[in-house]
């Protein structure tokens, strides 16, 4: 499977080659920031599938955290491209806005539903957790 995608500009473009590891929504309220107030719709990749093609990525970890998450994102439109996180070593998490395709994403779950909002929408029979489902 080969999947591209890019930012809003153009700017930034990238490359994965394989099929994601899992998809779905996360409810936590440090994604509402980021997100301006929605969940994160987000697929997950093994990191070595993932390549940027074009463009040059701007990154952001917040100092005061032990273990923060690495955001990338276009420095010249703004658009949030993806999220390396210490949770999920050596996995890149793509924004599904950000994809080409993105009518490809079917969540698997929703997570981090402790701080669901009540305009956020799940889907009925969808997997929801109050924090990070168990570990398989």
């Amino acid at each position: 499977m080969k999947i591209s995608g890019g930012c809003y500009c153009q700017n930034i473009r990238y490359e994965i080659s394989s099929d994601p590891e899992t998809a779905f929504q996360c409810h936590c309220r440090e994604c509402q920031y980021i997100t301006g107030g929605n969940p994160n719709i987000v697929m997950v990749f093994p990191k070595n599938s993932f390549s940027y093609s074009s463009g040059n990525v701007t990154t952001f970890s917040r100092k005061d955290l032990e273990t923060p998450v690495t955001r990338h994102f276009c420095g010249k439109c703004g658009t949030a491209i993806g999220t390396e996180s210490p949770s999920r070593p050596n996995s890149m998490i793509v924004k599904v806005g950000t994809l080409d395709d993105p009518s490809t994403f079917e969540a698997k779950a929703a997570i981090f539903t402790c701080d669901l909002q009540p305009y956020h929408y799940l889907p009925s029979g969808l997997p929801s957790f109050e924090k990070r489902p168990p570990k398989k």
